[in-house]
């Protein structure tokens, strides 16, 4: 069955879009713990530092729009953790709830599967409910829960981490 949500590798074009939605974020929620709004060369940096790895930076498009991206990078520096990534996802706000995270996120599972990856991670803010169910609808079991690793807005943020087997490694 096709998604009807068209799912694509990114490309330079759609930096823009990808860093409007990821400061979004940024401004809105404890989604990236981070106050600073990222630059479009940063963005740029990170999409060439990714594709380097043959990491995948994936969008999704409606209407022509890039509405979301996902992408995964190394869990840790250390060389026994090199089957173990850790991804984000993010969708635009007017796009929330309505697959487009799914759709990226699956889209992500066989391309970690094929470089050999075994688990991927995900953190999320622990007051996120909303995104801790959606990676366990997708196979994320809760593994970890940090108390106030993290501080954005003038409080404590605790840290979730979710975990899921992709096959490789």
């Amino acid at each position: 069955m096709t998604s009807p949500i068209p799912v694509r590798d990114a490309e330079e074009g759609d930096l823009p879009a990808i860093l409007a939605i990821y400061n979004q974020v940024i401004a809105t929620s404890t989604a990236v713990y981070t106050s600073m709004p990222a630059t479009l060369e940063e963005r740029r940096t990170w999409l060439q530092a990714r594709r380097g790895q043959d990491y995948p930076v994936l969008v999704a498009e409606q209407g022509g729009d890039v509405v979301g991206f996902a992408s995964f990078g190394d869990f840790r520096a250390w060389p026994g953790y090199r089957h173990t990534v850790e991804h984000s996802v993010h969708v635009r706000e007017d796009q929330r709830g309505k697959g487009t995270g799914r759709v990226l996120m699956q889209a992500l599972f066989p391309r970690a599967a094929t470089l050999g990856k075994h688990v991927m991670i995900g953190g999320v803010d622990a007051e996120n409910e909303a995104s801790i169910r959606f990676h366990e609808r997708l196979g994320f079991e809760r593994v970890a829960h940090f108390r106030q690793v993290g501080r954005k807005f003038d409080r404590w943020l605790d840290l979730v981490c979710l975990q899921r087997f992709v096959g490789g490694g």
